[in-house]
């Protein structure tokens, strides 16, 4: 499960999936639930599931285990309704992740976890199975080490001028003049 492109947007319910970069560092976003398409202006806080962890008393607990956390226990079906009391959400919480942090885990903060969870179970976005980053042991030992086969360079090497990034140049090019005609 990649939660790298799900979105999370202050001041507006739901999640949100990436679809393109606009201009002017704009983001235009789909609902996950509704299919309807925003923009996501950079005054907007926008926060990546993937980004979200959960306090607990010895480390922080990465979202996606939260999710997987959940998914075990209901057996991949929707979870409790996001709307119980503050009470059944923290009793809740409390069977799934036994030493979340109380004292900074709010009960708003494990109605948005149960929430976005439903949300994702609903739209079948929860796939728990191995990641696609993480390969056997055996795979990567059959395969070559490219950094190992390549042979070194003989010679001067060209480095990108220090300020510069790549393919970009400051002041006319040589060989053009400002204002004269064809380019030699």
């Amino acid at each position: 499960m990649d939660l790298k492109d799900i979105f999370a947007i202050s001041g507006k319910p739901g999640l949100y999936k990436f679809i393109s970069q606009g201009r002017n560092s704009v983001m235009i976003v789909e609902n996950l639930e509704d299919k309807k398409r925003i923009t996501a202006f950079t005054t907007t806080k926008i926060s990546s599931l993937e980004d979200i962890a959960v306090f607990t008393e010895t480390e922080d607990m990465a979202l996606k285990d939260v999710f997987k956390a959940i998914y075990e226990k209901e057996n991949g079906a929707a979870s409790i309704n996001h709307k119980s009391s503050g009470k059944v959400l923290e009793e809740y919480f409390h069977e799934i992740i036994p030493a979340y942090d109380r004292k900074r885990v709010y009960a708003s903060d494990i109605k948005k976890v149960i929430l976005w969870y439903n949300i994702l179970q609903k739209q079948e976005l929860l796939d728990f199975s191995e990641d696609k980053d993480e390969k056997d042991p055996e795979e990567q030992d059959e395969k070559p080490n490219k950094s190992k086969d390549k042979k070194p360079q003989k010679g001067p090497q060209k480095r990108p001028q220090k300020g510069l990034q790549k393919g970009s140049q400051k002041g006319p090019q040589k060989g053009l003049q400002k204002g004269k005609g064809k380019i030699p």
